[in-house]
């Protein structure tokens, strides 16, 4: 007699998990606001919370153009560069402190990892600030988190455009259609949804607008690699019906 084997596992569609880091990953958002309202001050004025969460997950260049704005001031080239190396350089001093999670990043990223799973981290945020974070998630979980990390100042063009999440997926060698983008901010998940990828959003300090192919939940605590893969099976099906 011969024996057939048959997999009658689910087939996994899921390919790669792709994080956002401020406010997705960790707790490190409310840092660039910190360092842009006390760049308010010393500019002799106060940013409004409306401006500040304009400003969330957008690039440097973005957020000070928001920021001048709101002041009703107008600052030249070299001022803009000397302010964005200040608010970078704020920052830098509150990565020091302790690396606080979002909830249920931790657990998602640690199962991808004893998974296998691909990951990448593509962020805004500069490489030099990047890294201080990447060493305290590696600690944190024992080892390198990431496969492949993407930062604002090594692309062509920072988030909503697509190039960061393009560039993260060519460095992984995996298809889009089989990536979930985790973020929480709308440029973020413009980003990702331009690229290709299904797109969890988690808002932390900005509300998520309805977007065509965009998921949201309150939180990660509680999603997992199985939900990941049930988003693209739920897209998969939904294009089939189209």
């Amino acid at each position: 007699m011969v024996v057939v084997s048959v997999d009658v596992r689910p087939r996994c569609l899921l390919q790669a998990v792709l994080f956002d880091m401020d406010g997705t990953l960790v707790e490190t958002e409310q840092h660039w606001g910190e360092a842009l309202f006390a760049l308010a001050r010393r500019l002799g004025g106060e940013m409004s919370a409306a401006a500040r969460e304009r400003t969330v997950g957008t690039s440097m260049r973005t957020s000070m153009g928001v920021l001048y704005a709101d002041l009703g001031i107008s600052r030249t080239e070299a001022e803009l560069a000397a302010d964005s190396r200040w608010v970078v350089d704020a920052v830098a001093e509150m990565l020091a402190g302790p690396l606080h999670w979002r909830p249920g990043a931790r657990e998602l990223l640690a199962e991808a990892r004893d998974a296998a799973l691909p990951t990448a981290l593509v962020t805004t945020t500069p490489r030099r600030l990047t890294d201080v974070v990447l060493a305290k998630v590696g600690r944190d979980l024992g080892g390198p988190p990431f496969d492949v990390t993407v930062c604002g100042d090594e692309v062509p063009a920072r988030k909503p455009d697509p190039a960061p999440y393009r560039q993260a997926v060519a460095a992984l060698g995996v298809d889009a259609g089989g990536c979930v983008a985790l973020e929480d901010s709308l440029v973020g998940a413009t980003a990702g949804l331009a690229a290709g990828l299904a797109v969890l959003g988690i808002p932390s300090l900005q509300p998520l607008p309805e977007l065509p192919g965009l998921v949201r939940r309150d939180t990660l605590a509680g999603v997992r690699l199985a939900d990941l893969d049930g988003l693209l099976a739920a897209r998969a099906a939904a294009d089939a019906r189209a």
